[in-house]
């Protein structure tokens, strides 16, 4: 085994969640390491990065809701720091969503959710079918109303990724780019991590931010252990000619058939279509069924997406936890913090875990806001089956 090389905090999983947290942690003034093959991959080199507090609250994620508000609210400066510190452009856009409904059934669906969205008090304005057509002439003739939500933006997580690499290192973050093979615990605390190539890492605090991979880093004791499944997820990525623009105007989103289907254009021409979500465990492969999907779905809100350039299809996992709402946190081995379990709402939830991951570190409570988030909620967790 090699020499142990300490630091403060030791943040294990380099996507968009361990990034920030490394980020915030090196800004509070702690020595911070992270370790992760690839620091800037994960689940954000698929996702849209859509940041829709609004258009994607379900019923029964109220308390959820609070928090992607909270962290909708940072975004603006949030997305100014980082541009600053790094230089880099980060795709932010500020084009607001449109929710359609393309027969009676979806449209009482999008009614029930505009109800919420006011009891909750959210602001969302119900359009007809016309009006969504003027707003969006690329529209099917068949839209029978929908939802224009201004507050809910964009951003292309891909190249909010590779800013919060270059953040961390201009930071003093130290990326180690290898797995984590093993959890170190002494006297009943996490310590640090051994790596697969035999490094041994030490650490005051230890930030578990795998994603869908939290649950499997050997060493975890059970009733600490994220219980996080993988949830796959497709999507496409096509290119809008100039002759077509502007295709879309803003994120466009709908139910159809029962599968929800979005379309996000980027303002360098891309359109990005997604997404499944299929439980099928560790899998990630794009498959014909999947493609089929989203382009039969996506034709019918849009129809003239067939006429456009196939760039890209990926296949992702989302970290999904039992109620769908993110780990953030102490947990109930001594050292030991968790922030993982985002599913659909990672991107948006960025700048929030940052913030109340680097207040725990330094206070050793979670603020206000992120406190119905400790794992602690789900006591103790059954073992997750480790990789072979």
């Amino acid at each position: 085994m090699s020499p142990a090389r300490s630091s403060d905090v030791l943040v294990v999983g380099g996507g968009i969640i361990g990034l920030v947290t490394a980020w915030r942690a090196a800004q509070r003034g702690f020595t911070t390491a992270l370790v992760d093959p690839g620091p800037g991959g994960g689940a954000a080199q698929v996702a849209a990065g859509m940041l829709a507090a609004v258009t994607e609250l379900h019923f029964g994620e109220e308390t959820l809701l609070g928090l992607n508000l909270a962290s909708a609210r940072r975004y603006p400066d949030f997305v100014a720091e980082l541009t600053e510190a790094t230089g880099q452009d980060l795709g932010y856009r500020r084009c607001g969503t449109l929710a359609v409904a393309l027969d009676a059934d979806d449209r009482a669906h999008l009614r029930e959710l505009h109800a919420l969205q006011v009891r909750s008090g959210l602001e969302s304005e119900w359009l007809s079918g016309r009006e969504c057509r003027r707003l969006e002439p690329m529209l099917a003739p068949g839209v029978r109303g929908g939802l224009r939500v201004d507050g809910d933006h964009q951003i292309d997580p891909r190249r909010l990724a590779g800013a919060l690499v270059t953040a961390c290192e201009r930071a003093g973050v130290v990326l180690h780019r290898t797995w984590a093979e093993r959890l170190t615990v002494t006297g009943d605390r996490a310590a640090g991590v051994v790596t697969t190539d035999g490094t041994e890492l030490t650490a005051g605090q230890v930030v578990l931010a795998g994603g869908s991979l939290s649950g499997r880093l050997a060493g975890v004791p059970d009733d600490a252990r994220p219980p996080v499944r993988p949830v796959k997820g497709q999507v496409l990525r096509l290119t809008v000619p100039q002759r077509y623009a502007p295709f879309l105007n803003r994120t466009v989103r709908a139910v159809v058939r029962g599968s929800h289907v979005y379309l996000v254009p980027r303002e360098n021409g891309e359109l990005v279509v997604g997404a499944t979500s299929e439980e099928l465990g560790w899998d990630t492969t794009v498959t014909a069924g999947g493609v089929y999907e989203l382009l039969r779905d996506a034709h019918e809100l849009v129809p003239g997406i067939t006429e456009l350039p196939l760039t890209e299809t990926r296949a992702g996992l989302r970290p999904g936890s039992p109620d769908n709402a993110p780990l953030l946190g102490p947990t109930a081995l001594d050292g030991l913090l968790l922030a993982t379990g985002h599913f659909r709402n990672g991107v948006l939830l960025t700048p929030v875990t940052g913030d109340a991951l680097a207040h725990v570190l330094t206070t050793g409570e979670l603020p206000a806001e992120a406190r119905p988030f400790s794992p602690l909620r789900f006591g103790a967790t059954a073992p997750t089956e480790l990789p072979v």
